[in-house]
């Protein structure tokens, strides 16, 4: 499989697992623990997927794309390690309203994801 596709697959995956996290979440009406999993399998898939664009595009570029990029992977990152913490302390309050800033980091991420659909189909 070539770098590209490796890269669009894992990026993918994490399109899935994120939204299954955000809306499911964002449905229910509070924070799970199972919500939780697929927030961290999609950061981890959208780890190894940047990993291999930044391989193929020779390193980090800052226009669009790559800012957008980096400001949604590093939003991710903080919005699951807040949702572990928000878990872990039992906090009620936040396990209800934490889906509103889980739809603001999906959206945001959404961003550089079709931003890429549209680089990679203007090629």
């Amino acid at each position: 499989m070539s770098l590209i596709s490796l890269a669009v697959l894992y990026i993918t995956i994490a399109l899935i697992f994120y939204s299954i996290a955000v809306w499911s979440e964002r449905f229910a009406g509070r924070l799970k623990y199972w919500h939780l999993a697929f927030f961290w399998l999609g950061l981890i898939a959208d780890f190894i997927g940047t990993d291999y664009m930044r391989q193929i595009a020779g390193g980090i570029h800052l226009n669009l794309h790559g800012s957008t990029g980096l400001l949604a992977i590093f939003l991710m990152l903080i919005h699951t390690i807040w949702a572990t913490v928000v878990l872990v302390r039992k906090d009620e309050k936040s396990i209800l309203k934490f889906h509103e800033f889980s739809t603001i980091v999906w959206v945001i991420w959404l961003i550089p994801y079709l931003t890429g659909v549209i680089i990679g189909v203007l090629k």
